[in-house]
């Protein structure tokens, strides 16, 4: 994989989790998306749906049709936030506590299997790395801005 660019190696392990997780999710009638959803909320006060967006780098669009299928599966239910009248809190049902916690198995299964098979300093590299990644895109570090625009 040394030959390989960085993003390459990034896009194709992220769609290989992908699909291990799709596939997981699958047999219970569910997908990664719904999954990480379920993560997400808080599973005792609930989580302002404003902020799950963010939390999850979803777009709206794509949060509100998650949202909607999970509804309509009976696993999240929108009650009014009492701290903001405007807003909505999306609380778990027991159904969808329940799919939480084979979710957060399926995760912690992925993350110990990952942390059996890599040292500790390969793990610190990897951590690091992605921190590297990510600070520099938030800062716009890799691109010019005005330059992306002006051509």
């Amino acid at each position: 994989m040394k030959d390989k660019t960085i993003d390459y190696v990034l896009r194709t392990t992220w769609l290989a989790v992908n699909k291990m997780y799709n596939e997981e999710a699958a047999q219970f009638g569910v997908t990664m998306a719904t999954g990480f959803a379920l993560l997400s909320i808080d599973p005792e006060e609930g989580t302002p749906s404003t902020s799950l967006g963010p939390k999850m780098g979803m777009e709206a669009t794509s949060l509100s049709r998650t949202l909607k299928t999970m509804e309509e599966k009976g696993l999240i239910v929108r009650k009014p936030n009492p701290e903001d009248g405007r807003g909505v809190l999306i609380h778990l049902t027991e159904f969808g506590k329940e799919k939480r916690n084979y979710s957060r198995d399926r995760v912690l299964t992925f993350n110990d299997a990952i942390k059996e098979n890599a040292s500790d300093e390969e793990l610190i590299g990897f951590y690091k790395v992605a921190e590297i990644i990510n600070r520099m895109i938030s800062n716009k570090k890799i691109y010019n801005q005005k330059e992306t625009i002006l051509k």
